[in-house]
């Protein structure tokens, strides 16, 4: 990598993957140096948002070869956001290939442990082919692409500041559980008035009643109370997180109390520590929370919330015991579908 520090955006890599889906087949897909893709003016996901996508990223193992992080879950996931939109989803072969394809061949722009770093990877799903009535593309592509990132939150362990907003990010029984991209269009407006406010993030209440947390505009939240507790939201509005799912693994391995539930928003009040979690999160402390005219405070980062993110990343990173099954190396003999 470069001297110039990581942050999170966009950095276009060399190489990307691509298939294409026409007539009831996937193509078998082939790496390209290509960074646009081509789209009918009339393509579903410009009119009607029929698109979705997944998040992930690989990690500079002890030797800096490149390691993935519960890959298989990410193509799960796709799967159940694509059949929700009536897309056809790419089997998990094509998935996995695409993504080890991806790294493997952009591997020289990983950035070392040391850095703090990732190639944050983007696999994505789209309907490209022309409909003007409300009906599902005849035609799609399934892209994975990457782009070496540091961390999501600038502020990193040091804690960040939410701020409660009114605004509703998902419906009741709507796509919030789905990884679509027409769930994070709303926000844009929220974070940004949250961030001109002096906060970092927003954080919403579930979208019925106005009174329980949800989750932060772009990440799962948990809440560590009574000195072994976690807990977790248990809505059904808000995207199944892998991060999540593997902190909650880790909290019981340290014998943690975890407890996935409806959290009233005054419960903030007995947190002694607060995070968010996601791939590109990774797990960030909270270091405030401004609702109204109260504003709660947390030990950012708390001793839990530190020793969860360092056994989360050690195990990303290779430098600790994988009892799980978590991480999967990338060989060229993967990325080629031997």
């Amino acid at each position: 990598m470069a001297d110039t520090p990581l942050g999170f955006f966009y950095r276009e890599t060399p190489w990307r993957f691509q298939a294409e889906w026409a007539d009831g087949a996937w193509t078998e897909g082939e790496l390209t140096s290509e960074s646009t893709i081509t789209i009918d003016e009339g393509a579903t996901c410009l009119h009607y948002a029929q698109q979705c996508f997944e998040g992930l990223k690989s990690y500079a193992g002890p030797d800096g070869a490149p390691l993935l992080f519960r890959v298989d879950q990410n193509a799960a996931r796709l799967r159940r956001s694509a059949e929700r939109l009536l897309m056809p989803p790419p089997p998990e072969e094509l998935f996995l290939r695409g993504v080890q394809a991806c790294v493997h061949a952009n591997r020289h722009l990983l950035p070392a442990a040391d850095e703090g770093g990732a190639l944050y990877v983007r696999p994505l799903l789209i309907g490209v082919g022309p409909n003007l009535g409300l009906r599902p593309a005849p035609r799609y592509v399934f892209r994975v692409f990457c782009s070496p990132v540091g961390p999501y939150f600038s502020d990193g362990l040091k804690g960040i500041k939410l701020l409660v907003t009114e605004q509703d990010r998902v419906a009741p029984r709507g796509m919030g559980s789905y990884k679509a991209g027409g769930n994070y269009a709303g926000g844009l407006m929220l974070t940004a008035n949250a961030k001109a406010q002096g906060h970092t993030e927003v954080l919403y209440l579930d979208p019925r009643e106005h009174r329980l947390l949800d989750e932060a505009g772009s990440a799962n939240v948990f809440g560590i109370r009574d000195g072994n507790t976690l807990v977790t939201p248990g809505s059904a509005s808000i995207l199944p997180s892998i991060t999540m799912d593997s902190l909650l693994q880790l909290a019981r391995d340290r014998g943690l109390d975890v407890q996935r539930r409806d959290v009233p928003v005054e419960e903030l009040a007995d947190f002694e520590e607060m995070g968010c979690t996601g791939t590109a999160a990774v797990i960030t402390p909270v270091a405030q929370v401004t609702h109204g005219e109260r504003v709660y405070r947390f030990a950012a980062p708390g001793a839990h919330t530190k020793a969860l993110y360092d056994a989360l990343t050690q195990i990303q990173y290779g430098l600790r015991e994988d009892p799980h099954g978590w991480v999967t190396p990338v060989t060229a003999a993967q990325a080629a579908g031997a």
